[in-house]
């Protein structure tokens, strides 16, 4: 028999944190799964970075929010191509600035529904697979609003600090099978057009904060540096698990203190 490489199943799989780490995984020997609602185009150049640099990877287009998508997707994975060791949940819910009046109910519920059910709907599936083998990794990305609200935020914040506490019991359930869930607080800009560009500066207000902060400044945070820090959590020992961090460039003042 075939020995097959453990997987690592990038949820929401840009050109941004999602695609680093799957780049960073694929580096380690794993075979990256990379998943994104749109743009085959940008997944078959990521897949095809991964191949260049030796490593293996394998897209797909996927949209979270259908029934059965993610389920179908975690038994094909399964048995086509490996065992899913590590878990990358990075679907954002991020709608950009609504004022309470200007967020529609539909909107809202989406929000729920990319942040909290539909990584309520993966750790159904995926964490008998660990706990059967005895080990798995759940890496959650997060962001500020998931503990802190803001005005125009009222869909974002919701939908993050929910899934934090989806994140804390999943591990209060799961740590003693020996499966690490870690929640991952984004506070900060990350050098980005999936996020920053689409959603909430703009082509032009991207391009703007790249030349003020960006190109060596360092004061958005890099997202292959940042893919370091994923697979750091992913090795370490369940003597010394982190549930939870927050990450933020050196210049940033942080989320309790802003």
């Amino acid at each position: 028999m075939v020995d097959r490489k453990p997987v690592c199943l990038v949820i929401g799989a840009g050109a941004g944190i999602g695609g680093h780490v799957g780049k960073k995984f694929a580096a380690q020997g794993y075979h990256s799964v990379l998943c994104r609602r749109s743009d085959e185009k940008g997944l078959a150049k990521l897949i095809a970075d991964i191949e260049i640099a030796g490593g293996e990877a394998t897209g797909h287009l996927i949209d979270a929010t259908e029934d059965g998508s993610l389920e179908e997707l975690v038994e094909a994975v399964e048995r086509d191509i490996g065992p899913i060791e590590v878990l990358l949940f990075n679907l954002g819910a991020q709608i950009g600035n609504r004022s309470l009046e200007d967020t529609p109910h539909r909107s809202f519920e989406l929000g729920w529904k990319l942040a909290v059910f539909a990584l309520f709907r993966l750790a159904k599936c995926v964490t008998p697979l660990m706990e059967k083998r005895g080990k798995g990794t759940i890496l959650v990305t997060s962001a500020t609003a998931a503990v802190r609200g803001n005005a125009g935020q009222h869909s974002h914040a919701a939908a993050m600090g929910g899934r934090r506490m989806l994140c804390q019991s999943l591990n209060a359930e799961l740590g003693p099978k020996n499966i690490h869930v870690c929640h991952i607080i984004i506070d900060g800009p990350v050098e980005s057009p999936d996020t920053l560009g689409k959603f909430l500066l703009g082509d032009d207000g991207y391009k703007k904060l790249l030349e003020e902060k960006g190109q060596g400044k360092d004061e958005l945070i890099i997202p292959a540096k940042l893919a370091d820090t994923y697979f750091h959590m992913a090795e370490q020992h369940r003597s010394a698990w982190t549930h939870e961090l927050d990450l933020r460039p050196f210049t940033d003042r942080p989320w309790w203190n802003s």
